[in-house]
């Protein structure tokens, strides 16, 4: 009860404070669709590759996302974006396969944003280690509108942290990436290593746990809704 009550306060002041449109938009679908079952809500499935961990210092290269509409992943609606960076993506090319040549015709980064808020007004977001994604798009925001914002996504790996801990005392980090997350669930390991197919193995990932924790119509958005 308390979860949900905190919910609805600290969405309301970001409603009344807010000046981003499309961001007021997401709050107020958010606020909506708190007691509804997940199998009611549309969902944006989400992954970022940056050129490394520090979201202050370092960028992100691209962002690729899939919508997941009555309880299904919609590959049509899929997309995927570049985005232009200062200087170069350096070593994290080996991890993201994203070289400075293919950012040649990227778009700009406040661009990126209104697209990606845009495609967020009507949808929760879903990320595998959430946190990480939400601090880059945080801090973007921040220079982009000088203002900082708060964001909200239910994190598939905070999913699987509280289940793996009812059975296990401490947990190894690497238990906890997406593809060991996909094992326990017998899901096939995608190789590639880019924003739309982490994005897909994401959105597969959710509805596979929420299937275990009793049905994409049991569980509701406040169950699972995290502040980032």
């Amino acid at each position: 009860m308390f979860q949900r009550w905190w919910l609805q306060y600290q969405l309301k002041r970001l409603i009344k404070n807010n000046k981003l449109n499309a961001l007021q938009d997401h709050y107020q679908y958010l606020l909506s669709q708190l007691d509804s079952p997940i199998s009611d809500i549309k969902l944006l499935a989400l992954d970022i590759e940056m050129t490394g961990l520090d979201s202050k210092k370092d960028q992100m290269v691209s962002i690729g996302v899939i919508p997941i509409i009555n309880a299904k992943i919609q590959p049509k609606l899929a997309q995927y974006k570049l985005i232009k960076i200062q200087g170069t993506v350096g070593q994290s090319a080996v991890i993201h396969g994203v070289l400075d040549r293919h950012l040649d015709n990227a778009l700009p980064l406040q661009e990126v944003l209104q697209w990606l808020f845009e495609q967020c007004q009507d949808k929760v977001i879903v990320a595998h280690y959430a946190s990480l994604d939400l601090q880059f798009l945080q801090q973007s925001l921040v220079g982009a509108a000088k203002q900082s914002f708060a964001l909200f996504a239910i994190d598939t790996l905070l999913i699987d942290k509280k289940r793996e801990l009812r059975k296990h005392q401490s947990l190894n980090t690497s238990s906890l990436r997406l593809n060991a997350c996909r094992e326990r669930y017998n899901l096939p390991i995608y190789n590639a290593h880019n924003a739309l197919t982490d994005a897909l193995a994401c959105a597969e990932l959710l509805l596979a746990q929420l299937s275990k924790m009793g049905g994409i119509d049991k569980v509701t958005l406040q169950q699972l809704l995290n502040r980032h």
